[in-house]
């Protein structure tokens, strides 16, 4: 993303271990992207038992009041109430995909609690730049940590609408498939090695997860932003419908777009610069 919000979603170069560090630095570095990749991956796997309703239990989970139907009715205001619930655009689905979109706006149910810890832990990236234990960028590092907890605390978990929005089940299954690849190849490359397979994966990937991923956090905050007046204007501030953080979100939202473009013609720079013909198999 644009430098006011990083998308979480890019793929970066692997963070380089510095020279001279101690055995059990480089060991807890393994450790810990070992374990991310195992939490990301249980974390794909509860979602996609769920989405596939392969437990059964599904549907008992009951998706909470609200749902998606704030960002529906601000998209398409012609529209009465009803027709902007997610029953209506549920009913229009053909039969085969309507429980997989009832599924889509419960999995925050099942999957909530778990990705908010495993994002959450990702604050350690931040420490380990700061203790020189790895040589990523602190800036860069900083403000996706920070892309990712804003999505998840400052969003997600401030409006009970959201958890039941289907774009939060493709946020997070952009998430935790780009960081099963991302974590699985820094801890081979810690230890000496660097799989073809997880190399072109981690550059490849993104062509689909990224946009997924930074559409699905857009349109999530663009969902927390007031119906009442789905446009900001003066009479809207004096009415006291749009609070200055409703302000703060809605100009997130608009600097996502240009933010995407950028990031993601950068991201296809460094796929052709380490997947380019005549490159080795080496990344940065």
């Amino acid at each position: 993303m644009a430098k006011a919000k990083s998308p979480s979603s890019a793929p970066q170069p692997p963070p380089k271990a510095s020279k001279s560090k101690p055995t059990f630095v480089k060991y807890y570095l393994v450790a810990y992207n070992v374990l991310s990749a195992l939490g990301w991956g249980y974390i794909l796997l509860l979602l996609l038992v769920h989405v596939f309703n392969i437990d059964r239990r599904a549907a008992i989970l009951e998706a909470s009041s609200g749902s998606a139907s704030s960002t529906f009715s601000r998209f398409m205001p012609f529209l009465k109430s009803s027709r902007a619930s997610p029953l209506y655009f549920e009913s229009k689905l053909p039969k085969f995909l309507q429980p997989f979109f009832r599924r889509f706006t419960t999995s925050y149910l099942r999957i909530g609690t778990i990705t908010a810890f495993v994002q959450t832990c990702a604050i350690l990236e931040v420490a380990h730049v700061m203790l020189g234990w790895v040589r990523s960028p602190l800036v860069t590092t900083a403000m996706q940590v920070t892309s990712r907890l804003y999505a998840i605390w400052g969003v997600t978990e401030q409006f009970p609408e959201v958890c039941s929005n289907p774009l939060y089940t493709t946020m997070v299954f952009a998430w935790s498939v780009t960081e099963v690849i991302r974590y699985s190849f820094y801890a081979a490359n810690l230890l000496g090695h660097e799989p073809y397979p997880l190399l072109y994966l981690r550059y490849t990937a993104f062509y689909v997860l990224y946009p997924m991923g930074a559409s699905s956090e857009a349109f999530l905050n663009y969902a927390t932003l007031p119906s009442s007046s789905p446009i900001p204007s003066w009479s809207s501030w004096a009415k006291g419908m749009w609070k200055p953080t409703d302000y703060i979100r809605a100009i997130l939202f608009l600097i996502w777009w240009p933010g995407l473009y950028v990031m993601y013609t950068y991201m296809m720079a460094q796929r052709k610069k380490v997947l380019g013909p005549g490159k080795g198999a080496k990344a940065n």
